[in-house]
């Protein structure tokens, strides 16, 4: 219940600071996060516009909130559907390592599923693909079966992003 309380309050406050300042708006993909704000582009992109990028997340989000870098993800798939990219067109990966590889663990045995887990579990739904580092999830004590569905395990960050590299993603530098 205290989670739920939680959840429902830092919800609020986000909506509060999206309507702090109008100009942000979630969707067209996904309706709870990744809010994004419309430019008026002087070199406006075609719907035929191809990405294939790779987002590398070290740092472990605060309690009971989202990662905004795994969020990341979401807020690009938004802005570029939003100007007019075929959302078909847009591979994303999103590797992470370090602390954050805790963002990715189920909820416990009874427990709500968390404003991050909801997210990821969406993110994996439309096809982000996300990559846990080995090493850190040695490290941590994290195993494969304690990981959210769709996450795959990787033996590094280093191994997932050579490879991702090879299939054509590049890094976002952000």
């Amino acid at each position: 219940m205290k989670r739920i309380l939680i959840s429902l309050t830092l919800l609020i406050f986000n909506n509060q600071l999206l309507a702090q300042n109008p100009s942000f708006n979630t969707g067209p993909v996904f309706d709870d996060f990744g809010a994004h704000a419309p430019v008026q582009q002087t070199a406006p992109l075609s719907k035929d516009s191809r990405f294939k990028i790779a987002f590398d997340v070290a740092k472990k989000a605060p309690e009971s909130q989202r990662n905004r870098s795994m969020e990341s993800a979401a807020r690009f798939i938004n802005m570029q559907v939003a100007a007019g990219v075929d959302v078909k067109n847009i591979e994303l990966a999103v590797v992470v390592h370090g602390q954050a590889v805790q963002d990715l663990v189920k909820p416990g045995e009874g427990q709500s599923p968390t404003l991050q887990s909801t997210m990821i579990q969406q993110l994996v739904r439309h096809g982000v693909r996300f990559y846990v580092c080995g090493q850190s999830a040695a490290y941590y004590q994290v195993r494969s079966t304690d990981l959210l569905r769709g996450i795959n395990m990787s033996l590094s960050a280093m191994t997932a992003h050579a490879l991702l590299q090879q299939e054509g993603y590049s890094l976002n530098p952000f």
